[in-house]
């Protein structure tokens, strides 16, 4: 099914989407229009456009593909499914993530992955192909994300303040510099084995025209949380 969404209100759009019988859905000028695919599962999406605010919100098992920039609350709360971004991405992008997978090709604004989580098998990750904003991991509980920086090797590629607040998950960063205002609860070390990375790597190369093998013979590092309990400061001992 294609659907034309020149002029069309978001909540209309959002509805002929999630009612077509038809698994596969195109949708053609779009502009702005939020909440699409919100809630949404059992579809695949092409959006050709820049949709608004909270795509793919919620989402339940949908592979969602823009050929254009993403906004902000991209992916938030996610539950399952892939959304693969063929340019930029705003604010907030994975916001509070439970699972499936986001893919940037270009570079992604501020607090991405902001309350990622994690359990047991449910793993969300985030690959942003160029460079991440200010409070990238802000908060993070879990999950992983990839930073790879193509075009900004000469220089840092995630903003500042990342990993305020970690205290859990992992932010891969292809890159040899190293953050130096990392919050004193956060860990950089060179990543020696990357068959963790690597599947995320090759995937996002599978969407977007870039070599694999080249993007992982650079240096990595990797961010995660030195200790499980960063917060044992605010802890109250109470005797009963």
């Amino acid at each position: 099914m294609v659907i034309d969404a020149k002029g069309m209100n978001y909540a209309e759009l959002d509805r002929l989407v999630k009612t077509c019988p038809d698994r596969d859905v195109e949708i053609d000028n779009v502009l702005g229009q939020r909440y699409i695919a919100a809630g949404a599962s059992g579809k695949h999406i092409v959006i050709n456009g820049v949709p608004g605010n909270a795509l793919g919100a919620y989402l339940n098992d949908c592979t969602i593909e823009v050929n254009g920039n993403g906004q902000d609350a991209l992916g938030d709360t996610m539950n399952a499914g892939t959304v693969i971004i063929h340019g930029n991405c705003g604010d907030t992008t994975g916001y509070g993530m439970r699972d499936g997978k986001i893919f940037i090709r270009g570079y992604a604004g501020y607090r991405v992955g902001i309350h990622m989580k994690e359990y047991g098998s449910h793993v969300p990750k985030i690959v942003v192909g160029g460079t991440a904003g200010a409070y990238l991991g802000e908060y993070q509980a879990g999950g992983i994300i990839v930073v790879l920086g193509i075009g900004s090797e000469d220089r840092q590629c995630v903003g500042d303040f990342v990993a305020t607040g970690m205290h859990g998950g992992k932010i891969y960063v292809r890159s040899r510099f190293v953050p130096d205002d990392l919050p004193p609860q956060v860990e950089a070390h060179p990543v020696t084995d990357k068959s963790e990375l690597e599947p995320l790597v090759r995937e996002f190369c599978s969407y977007f025209p870039y070599d694999a093998d080249v993007l992982l013979s650079h240096e990595f590092f990797v961010l995660r949380p030195g200790t499980s309990k960063i917060y044992k400061t605010m802890y109250c001992n109470r005797t009963m």
